[in-house]
Parts: C-alpha cells; structure tokens; sequence
C-alpha cells in the first residue's frame, strides 16, 4: 500500500475537502485515505495515471481488492473513489467519473445484535458502585449508551457541558457533525450524577493535563476513547455471566429495539438515533415481528375469522 506522504496531491485535496466541507468523521477520512492510497498503488503498478482514469481500471483494482476484502469493505473502496472522482469532476480536474460505471457488490443482510431486556439490565448494572473511580465511570457510560442509544464515537466526544441533569437531556454531536439532543431515564441521571460527584473528580486529579471538559476520562486523566470503551464493556460482560460478546454498537441496538418493542413510533426512533434515513431505522422492525404481528392481529378488520 502507498505510504500517506505519497498520496498525490488530488487526493490530498479531497480528503482536506472532507474534513472541511463535508466534516466527515476521522474514521471516515482515515478509511478514505487508505483506500486512496491503495488505489494510487495499483495504478502506479499499471504504470496508469490517476487522471484521466477508466471503468475499466476501476474494475480491475475492485477485482484485486476482492481478494481480500469482503463486500462491505470493497463497496466502501468503490464509494470512496465515486466521491473522489465526482469531486475532481466538480473542480474541473477530471473530464469524467470513470468509477459511476462500475456496480458495488451486493451486501449480505444482517440484523443487528440485540441483548434481551434482561441481559441488558444485568449488563449496565454490572460495575459495583464499591470499586472505585473507574466502575462509577463504567456504571454511567453503560448507562448513558443503553438510555440514549449514542454511537460509542458520540459517547466519547461528549463534554460534561453537554448534560442537562435536571431535564435528563444530552446534547449529541453524530455524523457529519449533526446535532441532536436526546433524552435519559432515572437510571442513567442518577449513574452520572454519582460519576460526576466521586469518580470524575479523581482521575481527574490523576493527571495535570487531564481533558478539562470531556465528561468521561481514562485512568491517566484523559478523555476516554472507544477502544477503552469496548474493552471495558466486555469485563463487564464477563462480570455480568453473559454468554456473547458485546460491541458498544449492540447497546445502541438494544436500545432501539426495546423501544420498539415497548410501542415507541419508528419515526421518534430514527430522530433519537439521529438516522438520516428512515429505510436504516427500519430494519429493527424485523427483530420484533412478533410484536408487529400481535398489533396487526389487533388493529385489522380482517385479521380474524
């Protein structure tokens, strides 16, 4: 693969055009980059220039790519040289976007990994309030994801100005830099306020340089990433005598999925967990088709003989 440095210029461009304009994610821009760079390196390979390209390159390094990449990865690849090229194209570098003409793979269908009601409560009320500063931490954070359904990247870019106790809001900034504000139960106001009050204080303490304003922190006093969280999560799995491993996201999962199935509207749901679409809220509905069919068996005229 292409070293970041030797990234043409081009391709600088657009990254810098996402983190500005489209304020893409760093996850994002970190993915773009490497699949830029890999791209840079097949053409070099085939002794091809990056601009004017065609459908017929493209295709080729899709098919090398496919070797050793899954659908999902490779689609990404594909959807990263379109924006590429469709930018050029916009900034009268490029005479036309040779990758529009070559089709994504087809994803397979997964449905999200949803806990039970009760292993989602044995989850969050795992850490002992007992064991110090980080189990308080831990405590609030698990909490705060099943409550609020954030994105780990959300829960960790969040600053403690961005809790409203007394109302149990939480002002979230999600993709693209969206802003939302979502709300928490007793359970959650109650975690973070006994964080706030005797766990936050003392790693603070731990570090001169602690983040002065991110509400959840490591042990050294800094803000807290979403490898720690993951990590964190899965003591507490084992703790908890759960049987599966748990990725931040299955939280968010969860959250949706239970309320879903408690008769929140799909609509209220998308706006909690900030989807731009309602087709990727949407599919939480096939987790609970047993709940869907007793409200259809309810409400139509023609359901019963």
């Amino acid at each position: 693969m292409a070293d970041e440095a030797t990234l043409p210029p081009e391709a600088e461009r657009f990254l810098t055009h996402l983190e500005v304009e489209r304020r893409a994610s760093p996850h994002t821009r970190r993915a773009y980059r490497a699949d830029l760079a890999q791209y840079a390196a097949f053409l070099a390979s085939e002794g091809a220039a990056l601009v004017p390209s065609s459908p017929a390159l493209v295709r080729a390094f899709a098919a090398r790519a496919a070797a050793s990449a899954g659908a999902t990865s490779l689609g990404r690849k594909l959807s990263a040289l379109r924006s590429f090229y469709g930018f050029l194209v916009r900034e009268g570098l490029a005479p036309g976007n040779p990758a529009r003409a070559v089709t994504s793979p087809r994803r397979p269908k997964r449905l999200p990994q949803v806990l039970p009601e009760e292993e989602a409560a044995a989850l969050v009320e795992a850490p002992p309030a007992s064991d110090g500063p980080l189990a308080l931490r831990d405590r609030a954070f698990l909490e705060l994801l099943y409550a609020s359904g954030l994105r780990v990247s959300e829960l960790t870019g969040l600053d403690v100005g961005d809790l409203d106790l007394a109302q149990g809001l939480v002002r979230v900034l999600g993709k693209r830099r969206k802003e939302r504000i979502v709300p928490f139960g007793a359970a959650a106001a109650d975690a973070l306020r006994r964080w706030l009050a005797d766990g936050r204080p003392a790693l603070a303490a731990a570090s001169p340089r602690a983040a002065p304003g991110a509400l959840f922190l490591n042990h050294r006093g800094g803000r807290l990433t979403a490898r720690s969280v993951a990590r964190r999560i899965e003591r507490w799995v084992l703790a908890a005598g759960l049987s599966r491993h748990v990725h931040p996201h299955v939280l968010r999962h969860s959250f949706a999925t239970h309320l879903l199935g408690n008769g929140a509207d799909l609509r209220g749901i998308q706006e909690l967990l900030g989807h731009a679409s309602l087709s990727t809220t949407q599919r939480y509905t096939h987790l609970d088709w047993k709940r869907l069919a007793e409200v259809y068996d309810r409400a139509h005229p023609r359901a019963k003989g």
